[in-house]
């Protein structure tokens, strides 16, 4: 993915290369959510015999009893740590898995473990930082310039449609209620409309065509015409070169991956294995 960013980069299609970016981020926001939840699984496991003589949490295994708690439904890798939030909810009740997993003010989650597993858009700092990482791993020649305008750009929010839309509709329905309050007669007859009141109340009827509303920045999505045409490959035999490294960097990041989810896995299943005899019985005492 990182080199397929980099070609992007080297090409000229920053749009196409700004999104794929958001993949490496995430890629690397799990790998490092998996080891902080490896370290916290050894540090409950070396301090169960503390957790089997007292009824509450204790307050140093706060901070890792609930970063697990929280993770658990959204690290799927390791279906463990939905076992240990089990055990975690017959020992402290659901009241305090609760506080955990809807990020409570007193749920002393790990800001590190909620960062890491947002489901929300990296910045634009971020992926500009990680777009400028790839250009310098793969030695791209690479002017940022045109893409931190774009990430400075702040998009408007077409959700109740453009903003000359919006005031416009503003405009009208002001003058029409304006227009119906002068044009109120007391004696029942038909009030008569200036023709100016006429065009604004015909301006305020008329449907407003919104075909040429863009929902989408078409600069994040398309990338330009004279940035796609691909020239000839004249030798396949380099063609084949670069689609096998490609595989194999990929298969290289999924190795990385699987690794750091097996180490997290590993921590949580002996944790599980400990703590299915030991809790129950702090449970019920």
């Amino acid at each position: 993915m990182r080199k397929e960013i980099a070609q992007f980069l080297q090409s000229g299609q920053e749009p196409i290369a700004r999104i794929r970016v958001e993949h490496v981020i995430r890629e690397q926001n799990i790998w490092a959510a998996y080891e902080i939840l490896e370290l916290f699984c050894e540090f409950v496991l070396a301090r169960v015999p503390i957790i089997e003589s007292q009824k509450e949490c204790p307050s140093e295994l706060r901070e890792a009893v609930a970063s697990i708690i929280f993770a658990a439904p959204r690290c799927s890798d390791v279906p463990d740590l939905l076992q240990i939030k089990n055990l975690f909810t017959t020992k402290y009740g659901k009241e305090f898995v609760t506080a955990a997993t809807e990020l409570r003010p007193d749920s002393s989650v790990n800001r590190a473990i909620i960062e890491k597993l947002s489901v929300s858009a990296p910045s634009g700092e971020i992926r500009l930082k990680v777009l400028k990482e790839i250009a310098q791993e793969y030695g791209v020649q690479w002017d940022s310039s045109s893409t931190e305008a774009e990430f400075k750009k702040k998009h408007e929010d077409l959700l109740a449609g453009p903003r000359e839309v919006r005031a416009e509709i503003a405009v009208s329905q002001a003058a029409g209620k304006q227009i119906s309050i002068k044009s109120s007669p007391s004696n029942g007859a038909k009030p008569i409309l200036p023709s100016d009141a006429k065009q604004s109340s015909q301006h305020q009827q008329a449907p407003i065509p919104v075909n040429n509303v863009s929902l989408l920045s078409t600069s994040e999505i398309e990338p330009s015409a004279k940035n796609c045409t691909a020239g000839p490959v004249s030798d396949t035999k380099t063609e084949t070169t670069s689609r096998s490294s490609d595989v194999l960097e990929r298969a290289r990041a999924a190795i990385a991956s699987a690794e750091h989810a097996t180490a997290a896995a590993r921590a949580a299943a002996e944790l599980v294995n400990v703590k299915f005899g030991s809790m129950k019985l702090g449970a019920s005492s």
